[in-house]
């Protein structure tokens, strides 16, 4: 004999033999339920405003790491070692990629205290709740 059985909501559920296996079958979904009842949805609303200023200092610091070295290496290379001191194009080569290794370690560096001091802001803010 099959019985129709019914969820928390009244929903029909599928025909499940009377019997072990039913009461079985029954008992698992009727936990299934309990547990995904029991299991809190986060609010991340709460955390919005850090996420986006969290955001906004990756995006600044990657554009400034695209464009930053690249804009060194050439403006220093033409400028200030072909055009000032007069070197080779061999050695302005080298020079230039001198000056734009030290702004990716520059920019780097001010990223990490960056994202260091915005982690410890946000940490005191929210033990002070």
């Amino acid at each position: 004999m099959r019985l129709p059985l019914r969820r928390a909501s009244g929903r029909p559920e599928a025909s499940v033999e009377r019997g072990a296996e039913g009461a079985a079958a029954a008992a698992m979904e009727r936990y299934g339920e309990a547990a995904l009842d029991a299991v809190p949805v986060p609010d991340f609303r709460q955390n919005e405003g850090s996420l986006t200023s969290t955001l906004r200092t990756l995006l600044f610091f990657t554009a400034l790491m695209i464009t930053l070295p690249v804009g060194l290496y050439f403006s220093s290379k033409a400028y200030i070692f072909e055009g000032t001191l007069g070197m080779s194009d061999r050695d302005s080569y080298f020079y230039a990629a001198i000056v734009a290794v030290v702004t990716v370690h520059v920019v780097l560096a001010l990223f990490v205290y960056v994202a260091w001091n915005e982690g410890s802001r946000q940490w005191r803010e929210g033990k002070q709740d």
